[in-house]
C-alpha cells in the first residue's frame, strides 16, 4: 500500500471502530442506568409491546385489589350499623317481653313504650346515616325540608307564623318524610294543622291539636297519618299557659315533626276556646282574630322540599379485575334494614316495625309486638348473613388478583428486566474496545508523522 499524506486510512477505519465501540458502550450504560433490558424499540420492538401491555395490566390488577379493598371496608361499616341495630333489637324485645307480663299496669307499660318508640326511631336513624363515601348502606338516606315559601303571605301555611303562635318547625323523621311510593317527588308529601274545640263527657270541653299528615308511603293511596296532643293546659291560667317570651316545643314523634311555640300560641288556643260549637276552631275558620288581626285558618297546610338525600342502590358494581367484562366485576347486593323492612320475614308479607299497631302499650300488643320483633330479628341476621358472604367472596377475589398481579409481573420481568452481571460484563468489554479503539485511533494519527522523516 503506497504511503501518503492526502489520505489516513488507518485512521478512519480505527475512528470507525471507535464510534461503534463507544455507541455500543452508550447502549450498554443507558440500560445499567435504567434496569431495563429493551430501552427502546430497536432493542426488542416485540418484547417491549408485550411488556408494556403486561405493564398495563399490572397496573390495573393492583387498582383491582385496591378496588376490593374498599369493597371489605365498605361491607365491615355495613355490618358494624348492623350490629348496632341487632343490640337495638334484642333491647326492644326485653321490653315488649317485660311489657307482657300481667303484674304491669298501662302507666307503666307507657314508660317501656317510650323507650320502644325511641329505640325503632334510632334503627332508622342508623339506618339513615349508615353509608360510605356517600353510598346508602343500610337504608335511604331521607334529607328533606319545609318548603318554606308555603309559610309566606299567601302561601299555603301562612297562617302557621309567629303571630298565631308557631315559630317554627323541625323534621325529625327524614326517613318518613323523604317516602316516594308515588315516584313522583316527594313535594306532595305535606301536613296541616288543625286546632279544635270538643265535648267531652259531661258536657266539658277540650282542646286538641291535631297534626295531619299526607305522606307517599306505597305506590297505592295512602290513609293521612294523624296525631293529637290535648293543649286545654295552654288556655290562659291554664298550667301551661305561656306569657310574654315563653317558647316551647310540641313532639309530634310518630309523624317525625317538632312545632316550636312562643306565647302567641296561648291567644291561639284561647280563640278557639271561646268559640261556640267549635265556630272558632283553627284551620277551618276564615275570620280567625288574633291579636287584633284577621286571619284565614284553612292556610294550614306546608309541603316538603324536594328531597336531597341518597337512595339505597339496588346493587354496587366493584370493578375487580383488569378488563372491560362481566366477570372483571363483583355486583354486591345491599338490603334496607330500617324499621319499614325489618319485621315483613323472608316473603315481605309480614307486619313491619314501623307498623302502627306495632308497640307495647297494652299486654296484648306487647304479646304481638314480641313476634314482630323476633321476625325483624331473623330478617337482620340475614341481610347481616349476606354481608358475610360478600365479604368472603371478596377475600377469594384479593387473592386471585394478588397471585396473578405476581404471574403477570414475573412475566413482564422475563421479557424487560436487564440481568446486570451479563451487561456488566458486556459493558466492561465494550469500554475496553473504547479505550483499544482511543489508543489504536492515535497510532494512527502518528503514521503520517513518520512521512516526515523522507523530507528531512
Amino acid at each position: 500500500m503506497a504511503l501518503n499524506i492526502i489520505s489516513n486510512y488507518a485512521a478512519n477505519v480505527a475512528h470507525r471502530n471507535l464510534s461503534a465501540s463507544d455507541e455500543m458502550a452508550t447502549r450498554s450504560l443507558s440500560k445499567l442506568s435504567s434496569g431495563t433490558r429493551v430501552v427502546s424499540a430497536r432493542d426488542d420492538a416485540a418484547s417491549m409491546a408485550i411488556g408494556a401491555r403486561l405493564n398495563a395490566t399490572t397496573q390495573a390488577l393492583k387498582t383491582a385489589s385496591t378496588n376490593v379493598g374498599q369493597a371489605n371496608s365498605m361491607l365491615q361499616i355495613a355490618d358494624g350499623g348492623m350490629a348496632t341495630i341487632d343490640d337495638i333489637l334484642v333491647r326492644m324485645k326485653t321490653l315488649a317481653v317485660q311489657s307482657s307480663s300481667g303484674n304491669l299496669s298501662d302507666t307503666e307499660r307507657g314508660f317501656l313504650n317510650d323507650e320502644f318508640t325511641q329505640l325503632r326511631d334510632e334503627i332508622d336513624r342508623i339506618s339513615s346515616s349508615t353509608n360510605f363515601n356517600g353510598i346508602q348502606l343500610l337504608g335511604d338516606g331521607g334529607d328533606v325540608a319545609l318548603n318554606y315559601a308555603d309559610l309566606d303571605t299567601g302561601g299555603s301555611g301562612a297562617a302557621l307564623t309567629p303571630a298565631t303562635g308557631f315559630s317554627g318547625f323541625g323534621i325529625t323523621d327524614n326517613n318518613l318524610w323523604a317516602s316516594d311510593g308515588e315516584q313522583d317527588g316527594v313535594t306532595d308529601n305535606n301536613f296541616s294543622v288543625s286546632i279544635n274545640e270538643v265535648t267531652v263527657g259531661g258536657g266539658g270541653t277540650q282542646i286538641i291539636m291535631t297534626v295531619t299528615a299526607n305522606v307517599d308511603l306505597t305506590a297505592g293511596a295512602d290513609a293521612p297519618l294523624t296525631q293529637s296532643i290535648d293543649v286545654t293546659d295552654y288556655l290562659t291560667g291554664g298550667s301551661k299557659a305561656m306569657t310574654a317570651g315563653d317558647t316551647g316545643t310540641l313532639n309530634f314523634d310518630q309523624l317525625g315533626l317538632t312545632i316550636d311555640i312562643n306565647d302567641n300560641f296561648t291567644d291561639n288556643v284561647d280563640v278557639v276556646g271561646a268559640g261556640a260549637g267549635g265556630a272558632n276552631d283553627f284551620g277551618t275558620a276564615t275570620a280567625f282574630t288574633i291579636g287584633g288581626a284577621v286571619i284565614d285558618t284553612t292556610a294550614s297546610t306546608v309541603n316538603m322540599a324536594a328531597n336531597s338525600g341518597q337512595q339505597l342502590p339496588a346493587s354496587i358494581d366493584f370493578q375487580v379485575g383488569g378488563g372491560n367484562t362481566a366477570n372483571d366485576r363483583l355486583g354486591i347486593t345491599l338490603t334496607a334494614v330500617d324499621t319499614a323492612t325489618l319485621g315483613t320475614g323472608a316473603a315481605g308479607t309480614g307486619t313491619a316495625l314501623n307498623a302502627a299497631t306495632v308497640d307495647i302499650t297494652t299486654a296484648a300488643r306487647a304479646q304481638a309486638t314480641v313476634e314482630v320483633v323476633t321476625t325483624a330479628i331473623d330478617d337482620l341476621q340475614r341481610a347481616r348473613a349476606a354481608i358475610g358472604t360478600y365479604q368472603n367472596r371478596l377475600d377469594f377475589a384479593g387473592q386471585n388478583l394478588a397471585s396473578t398481579q405476581e404471574n403477570t409481573e414475573s412475566a413482564r420481568s422475563t421479557l424487560m428486566d436487564l440481568d446486570v452481571a451479563a451487561e456488566m460484563t458486556a459493558f466492561t468489554s465494550k469500554q475496553i474496545l473504547v479505550q483499544s479503539g482511543v489508543a489504536m485511533l492515535a497510532q494512527a494519527n502518528q503514521m503520517p508523522q513518520n512521512l516526515l522523516r523522507l523530507l528531512q
